[in-house]
């Protein structure tokens, strides 16, 4: 601090002449300061043109990639939030289509399987229809056959009955009487 002082104090215009004595007081040499000045001046310029500018370039160069990386980024998290909204819908859209199909093929089953049955059903009544229709017949074959076999008894004892052989036409009156009988009954 000091030496602050004493430099103020010396720079005060004194009695020896003013802005002449500090020149003085300070060894300062004309030639010499504006040679330094164009020498600073030089340097500068040279350090500006080749080594700031550059640099300067540089920076900016690489303060626009950042930028442009940092754009970038913000795109590509918008388009991945687009990305994973699309992906949410189609899940969602692929689970109630899978909803959709499984429901569709269980009234599918439902009806086939509703379907076979009555097929089968309907077969069973066929069967059972075509089984009484069989009975049916096979009464009517075994009546037939139970008739002929009681006309020929009746024949058969009304000829022992009577102890004589009967003609054809006596025998074919006694069936036929047998048989209206029987059908009568």
């Amino acid at each position: 601090m000091i030496d602050a002082f004493n430099i103020l104090a010396a720079a005060t215009p004194s009695a020896e002449g003013g802005i002449a004595g500090v020149v003085h007081e300070f060894g300062i040499e004309w030639p010499f300061l504006i040679a330094q000045i164009i020498s600073f001046s030089v340097v500068a310029f040279l350090l500006y043109k080749f080594a700031f500018k550059p640099v300067l370039a540089t920076i900016d160069e690489r303060q626009t990639k950042i930028e442009a990386g940092l754009n970038y980024t913000e795109e590509m998290k918008v388009k991945l939030a687009d990305a994973e909204t699309q992906h949410t819908a189609r899940i969602k859209e692929a689970s109630l289509e899978a909803q959709q199909i499984i429901h569709e093929a269980r009234e599918t089953g439902k009806e086939m399987i509703e379907q076979q049955i009555q097929e089968a059903t309907d077969r069973a009544e066929q069967t059972i229809a075509k089984a009484g229709q069989a009975i049916e017949l096979e009464r009517k074959k075994m009546l037939a056959d139970v008739r002929e076999e009681i006309a020929r008894l009746v024949v058969l004892t009304t000829s022992r009955v009577l102890s004589r052989d009967l003609s054809d036409d006596e025998r074919s009156r006694y069936v036929s009487s047998a048989t209206e009988e029987l059908d009568r009954n």
